[in-house]
């Protein structure tokens, strides 16, 4: 068998655990096994040698054994045989050798008294017990004895003797009062080892008469007691007066007066003495010394120390106890015993013997015929112990012989073995202080392997970790073990796997390749075996996301995270830990699959929390500490020292930081006389100070109290300090805040903070008030106030200068000198206005006023600057004056001119200034008229584009709100948009400023324009404002949708061209391009829909629509596109319908829009085409005389207006709720306007309105929202195919002139208006 010659030292303790494994093997322990196989007996149980019994309870001695065939059991008693048939008290268990001897019925145990031995024997030898020696328990009475009383004088010793009774085993001694409490034992009074108690000095509180001593059998569990002793301890003073009239000398211990003495043994007596302890057992010495001091005792050990680890000190030192005592503890113990007075000592020497002990026991010994073996028998001991050998129970001297077997002394050898030397050898090594009886078989056996490890057995292990896969085998001979792997694998061997001698195949770091079935092979000359294993090699599992360190503050809520990774066919369960113990069982932790919660975090919560993650095969943890924070405990133990007049020292204990450290003390102050309960801040020290240096003020009755701050917070306030009055003193300080001002022009106000509190430094504060015109020598006036902050001084002269002073006095005296301040008396309203007041004008909206300072005199007053009253008078544009707003500008100080921003262009205007002081303002200078020039105008007020043909489209507009001039013409410029929304060439007209109207003619149909529109004056172009409209088509009377309905449409995404005249058609890109179909809308009529949407990507794709009824389960009908239009009509539909509709692009699979829902008109009367909109009768008209030519006028009226049907109503109860709101995002531009086909719309607006008529928008109300707009499902075609939009924006009622809207229409009403 090969095996790995090195190992390494890491794997050393699994190798000695593996022997352990190969030792027990020797031996087969498998059940099925030995049932199959003969054994000599074996001992299996017994019981001890020194086996003592409870004379109330029945004898049982144990005898257990087994082998093969089952051993039979007999008894000897005192070395003979003891037949156990003729005593009726006596059984032996069912299949066992354990002897019940029954002494409850009347025996007695000390009949039995005596050695026993058991002999367990089959036909393969025969095994014994050891000597069993067989005692009942006693505890006997105390004998009756006269218990003197102890009569001691104080200081001198005493020993109470208690001299308990023999028992087996014997007592525990112990000591009590009769209320059985146990008696108070000290360095001065304490129990031997004997049991009795000892006193080193007695003292008069040891006087009592209840001294008992017990002694406890825990066998017969009995209690015996003694007579209580009486002690009476005798003091000198009471023993002058009363020893010598009461008791003789002899009834004392002594009549010598009380003296300190030094220490000597009560306990052991001499200088030295000799003790002998067996090996293994408690080695107790024990020295207890009187004397006065009480003496006090220390052990030594001469030539060398205690043994560390094993020895204690009991009894207060007086006791030395060394557990497990050795041969090398053998030596001289000493004790000294030490008092001031001196000292003595007592040395003990120590011998170790020891009864015999295994160094090599024999073991059972399995051979096959022809083989050769030993049993090895070896103790030791002290005195060395007799090895003697039995076979069977018989001393081998005299056992029958067996030429294999040889003895030679401790050891026996056999050689060519055959089946008759099986037998039972018992080892007997004894000296004086014992034996040891060991039996060991020698069993011979002719075995076929056998494989004892059960067959396709599975081991799972976790990759990188050693694999030992067993192969528990017996036979006789031993057999050879072979390990191969797979089906067809060659037998294993080199550095890559270890063989063991009990059959195990290791292998040292297993990965994920070694998998697979192992088939182990045993083998000897009767025969081979084999049998086969598995082994799994699984991922390891980790944590990879562990558990970080968190601070918490408490309160809070805290969470660990612990994410695992793991071998899919394995199960893990993860636990969290608490400082590696259960997490409390508390609501607040909560555990989630990935993560430990804590909610509402305490103190309690501190510590280091683990995830563990277990499976069946391996286990990984992670760990994190919390540390809950929290605002600091408040301080404690408050003193106040060094106590002087203006200063005093605060210390304090600081309180527990709870895991924050603590930055800063702050230490507040309470005054006790003025305002108690109502704390100050006074001053605040670092977190490392405990003790600070108050300055403190007079006449102040001081308290304290400190507050703890950390990074949480702070904490309560400490209990406040003792309190300490201050002595009164004269202020230290004067009113701050003095100041002079007159209320009156003939007075003056003198004002001031008072003192606050403690700052008065005594009773009685009051203020002396002095004060003196500046300049002008006047001795100062005084006089003195008090609880007051204001004096006033009459009859003073207007706004002259005076000096101040207020000085505080209280009942001890006066504050320092204080300072003076200026003050003036009482102000009066300035006498005169500014003169020689200039405008000139920066530009039309800025003008810049000079003006000439007033002579300070006249002020009569702090000068607080210039203001400047103007008001506009009349607009220049419009002749007609309006309500004067005057509006004020104040100029600080004493300046001297001022710009007036925000005024109007080309209007008259009018100004004064004043100079203000702090009275008010002076007299107004003479108003002074000045104009400003014209500006650019306002953007027109409206864009109205209505009737579209097929090539011309009329435009109406209103003139600027603000003109801010002469206007001299309107600029006109637009552009074609296409499909994909970009813009053609630029086209710009001018246009007279007398016109409201324009025509356009030439135009492409079906084709969408935008339009800018603005104003003009002398100085330049105004604001413009833009609109968008759509030309009809020639397709059966049906229009294109307007781009952009029902969508916000953002302006800022056009760049209009900087060309003014028509250029050639260059267009420019204005969206990015990417494939979409969106904002699919429709509008019905009673048997057609108008159908449109948006596109955006690649150019030159073709469209098709699809519809169907909605909620039919009907195939979708599909209608083709011409072109790449935008727009397409669905005919013939069914009035009152609703269906279901959407829009792809050909070539491309699966893109198609969202669906859209519509419904069908009902059906309604047809109507006629109003023949006034025809071409060629308008022609014809022209060629008629007068009347005709009134005729055609008629005609072209209502030709514009359109027609008008009854859809508004319809249209604004089905708003289309896709139409999503639109706002401007540059003013530069103006607003779309809507148009609707009202017949009072052409009627001039009220007077003062705000909104024109339903179809335009002024620039000021730019804030449309579509949401308020909708395509109704009730849109009709009028007679000549137009579709008429009549879309208004959300409207109150409408008064009966009809020419008030509440808000400006829609943009997207107008784009419709043209379709």
């Amino acid at each position: 068998m090969m095996t790995k010659k090195t190992i390494s030292a890491s794997r050393a303790s699994l190798i000695l655990f593996l022997c352990q494994m190969i030792t027990a093997l020797e031996v087969p322990l498998d059940p099925i096994l030995l049932k199959e196989l003969s054994q000599p007996p074996t001992i299996t149980q017994q019981s001890p040698k020194d086996y003592i019994v409870d004379p109330r309870e029945n004898i049982v001695i144990q005898c257990e054994a087994k082998g093969k065939p089952p051993p039979s059991f007999s008894w000897t008693r005192n070395g003979t045989h003891f037949d156990i048939d003729k005593d009726a008290r006596v059984t032996v268990k069912p299949n066992s050798g354990t002897l019940v001897i029954n002494i409850m019925n009347g025996g007695k145990a000390e009949a039995y008294e005596g050695v026993y031995q058991c002999t367990a024997r089959n036909e393969r030898g025969a095994a014994i017990s050891n000597n069993i020696v067989i005692r009942p328990s006693r505890s006997p009475l105390w004998t009756k004895e006269k218990v003197e009383p102890k009569h001691v004088r104080e200081g001198d010793p005493l020993v109470l003797h208690c001299s308990p009774p023999v028992g087996l085993p014997p007592p525990i001694i112990f000591w009590m009062d009769n209320s059985f409490q146990r008696l108070p034992q000290n360095e001065r009074v304490s129990q031997g080892l004997n049991g009795d108690l000892y006193f080193s000095n007695v003292k008069p509180e040891d006087t009592r008469e209840d001294y008992i001593c017990y002694a406890r059998f825990n066998h017969t569990q009995t209690i015996q007691q003694k007579q209580p002793i009486s002690v009476k301890v005798f003091s000198m003073d009471s023993l002058n007066e009363t020893i010598s009239a009461n008791l003789s000398d002899t009834d004392f211990y002594g009549a010598k007066p009380l003296t300190e003495r030094r220490p000597t043994l009560l306990t052991p007596v001499g200088s030295t003495s000799n003790k002998v302890e067996l090996r293994g057992n408690v080695l107790l010495l024990e020295c207890i010394a009187e004397g006065l001091p009480t003496p006090l005792i220390r052990w030594i050990k001469e030539g060398g120390e205690l043994p560390i680890n094993r020895t204690f000190f009991e009894n207060f030192k007086k006791t030395l106890k060394i557990v497990e005592v050795s041969e090398a503890d053998s030596g001289k113990y000493k004790c000294v015993a030490r008092n001031p007075l001196g000292s003595t000592h007592h040395t003990i020497t120590v011998t170790v013997k020891a009864a015999p002990y295994w160094i090599t026991a024999p073991r059972n010994l399995v051979l096959s015929p022809g083989e050769d073996g030993t049993l090895i028998c070896r103790a030791n001991g002290n005195p060395k112990p007799n090895i003697s050998w039995l076979t069977n129970g018989v001393p081998i001297a005299i056992a029958p012989e067996d030429p294999s077997r040889k003895v030679d002394g401790d050891t026996i050898i056999f050689s060519d073995v055959q089946e008759r030397s099986s037998a039972v050898y018992q080892c007997n090594a004894s000296n004086e202080y014992g034996y040891l009886l060991a039996n060991a078989f020698v069993n011979v056996l002719a075995e076929p392997p056998r494989i004892l490890t059960p067959a396709n057995k599975l081991y799972q292990i976790i990759a990188n970790n050693p694999a030992l896969l067993d192969c528990a085998f017996f036979g006789s001979p031993v057999p050879e073990i072979e390990w191969f792997k797979g089906v067809k694998g060659s037998i294993l061997h080199g550095d890559l796997y270890v063989f063991h001698d009990n059959g195990t195949l290791e292998i040292p770091v297993a990965q994920k390749d070694s998998s697979g079935t192992y088939t182990c092979v045993a083998r000897n000359k009767l025969g081979k075996v084999q049998n086969e294993v598995h082994l799994e090699v699984k991922d390891p599992t980790m944590i990879i996301k562990q558990p970080e360190y968190k601070i918490i503050q408490k309160g809070g809520q805290v969470s660990f995270e612990c994410t695992i990774k793991h071998d899919r066919t394995l199960l893990p369960t993860i636990t969290w830990l608490k400082d590696n113990g259960e997490l409390p069982d508390d609501e607040r932790f909560i555990i989630h699959k990935d993560s430990l919660a804590i909610m509402n975090v305490t103190d309690k919560d501190d510590g280091t929390y683990t995830c563990v993650a277990n499976t069946t095969l391996d286990s990984v943890s992670a760990s994190a500490v919390l540390t809950v924070v929290d605002r600091p405990d408040p301080p404690f133990d408050l003193e106040l020292t060094d106590q002087l007049e203006r200063s005093i020292q605060l210390s304090w204990i600081p309180g527990y930081d709870n895991n924050s450290p603590i930055t800063n003390f702050v230490i507040e102050y309470e005054d006790g006389m003025r305002e108690p309960g109502v704390w100050h801040y006074q001053t605040e020290v670092r977190g490392t100070q405990t003790t600070v240096q108050l300055k403190l003020s007079p006449y102040v009755n001081y308290s304290f109290r400190v507050i703890a701050v950390n990074e949480i917070g702070r904490s309560q306030p400490s209990e406040a300090s003792e309190q300490y009055l201050t002595k009164a003193a004269k202020p230290d300080e004067n009113p701050s805040g003095v100041q002079g001002i007159g209320s009156e022009p003939d007075n003056l106000v003198i004002i001031w903070e008072p003192l606050k509190g403690f700052q008065s430094n005594g009773r009685g504060l009051q203020y002396k008030v002095s004060w003196r015109q500046k300049d002008v020598g006047d001795e100062w006036t005084s006089v003195i106030v008090a609880n007051v902050s204001k004096y006033i001084v009459s009859g003073t002269p207007t706004f002259v200068p005076y000096e101040i002073k207020v000085q505080a006095l209280n009942d001890i005296g006066y504050a320092p000198e204080p300072a003076e301040v200026i003050g003036h008396s009482g102000e009066d309203l300035p006498m005169v206005a500014p003169g020689n007041v200039q405008v000139h004008i920066v530009n039309s909206t800025l003008a810049k006023v000079h003006w000439d300072p007033v002579p300070l005199k006249t002020v009569r007053g702090h000068l607080q600057g210039y203001r400047i009253y103007y008001w506009k008078v009349q607009s220049l544009s419009k002749r007609r004056r309006r309500h004067v707003e005057k509006k004020i500008l104040t100029f600080s100080g004493n300046k001297t001119h001022g710009m007036l921003p925000g005024l109007e262009p080309y209007s008259s205007y009018k100004l004064n200034v004043r100079v203000v002081n702090g009275k008010g303002e002076g007299p107004a200078s003479p108003d002074k008229l000045f104009k400003t020039p014209e500006g650019v105008p306002s953007s027109p007020s409206f864009l109205k584009i209505s009737n579209p043909t097929l090539d011309s489209l009329t435009l109406e507009w209103g003139p600027p709100t603000h003109p801010n001039g002469i206007l001299i013409a309107y600029t006109l410029k637009f552009q074609p948009i296409n499909s994909t929304h970009e813009l053609g060439p630029l086209v710009e007209i001018r246009i007279p400023a007398n016109e409201t109207s324009l025509i356009l003619s030439n135009l492409n149909y079906s084709t969408r324009y935008k339009f800018y529109f603005y104003a003009q004056t002398s100085v330049g172009s105004g604001s413009q404002i833009t609109e968008e409209a759509v030309t009809i088509m020639d397709e059966a009377g049906i229009l294109p949708p307007a781009v952009g309905a029902g969508k916000g449409y953002s302006e800022t995404l056009f760049a209009t061209s900087p060309v003014i005249h028509t250029v050639h058609p260059t267009f420019y890109k204005v969206r990015p391009v990417y494939p979409r179909i969106r904002n699919v809308t429709a509008s019905a009529a009673e048997t057609y829909a108008n159908i449109s949407w948006e596109y955006e990507g690649p150019d030159h794709m073709n469209f098709y629509v699809e519809y169907g009824v909605a909620g039919s389960k009907e195939d979708w009908k599909k209608e083709i596109v011409n072109g790449s239009r935008s727009f397409f009509v669905l005919k013939g539909l069914t009035p009152g319908t609703s269906y279901k509709v959407r829009v792809g692009a050909e070539g491309l699979s699966g893109f198609v829009s969202s669906e859209d829902v519509f419904e069908t008109g009902p059906a309604m009367a047809s109507r006629q085409v109003d023949i006034a909109t025809q071409g060629w009768f308008i022609g014809l008209m022209c060629a008629v005389a007068l009347l005709i030519l009134i005729l055609l006028i008629v005609c072209f009226i209502r030709r514009n207006k359109g027609g008008k049907y009854p859809v508004k109503e319809k249209e604004d109860a089905h708003a289309d709720p896709e139409i999503q709101p639109m706002k401007e995002d540059d003013g530069t531009f103006g607003e779309y306007r809507s148009l609707e086909s009202d017949a009072e719309d052409h009627k001039p607006l009220k007077k003062g309105s705000r909104t024109p008529s339903d179809r335009t928008v002024k620039k000021e109300d730019s804030d449309d929202s579509l949401v308020d707009y909708g395509e109704g499902v009730n849109g009709q075609f009028n007679e000549d195919g137009s579709f008429i939009g009549q879309y208004s924006g959300k409207k109150e009622k409408e008064p009966a002139e009809g020419n008030e809207s509440s808000e400006a229409p829609s943009p997207v009403n107008a784009m419709n208006s043209f379709v």
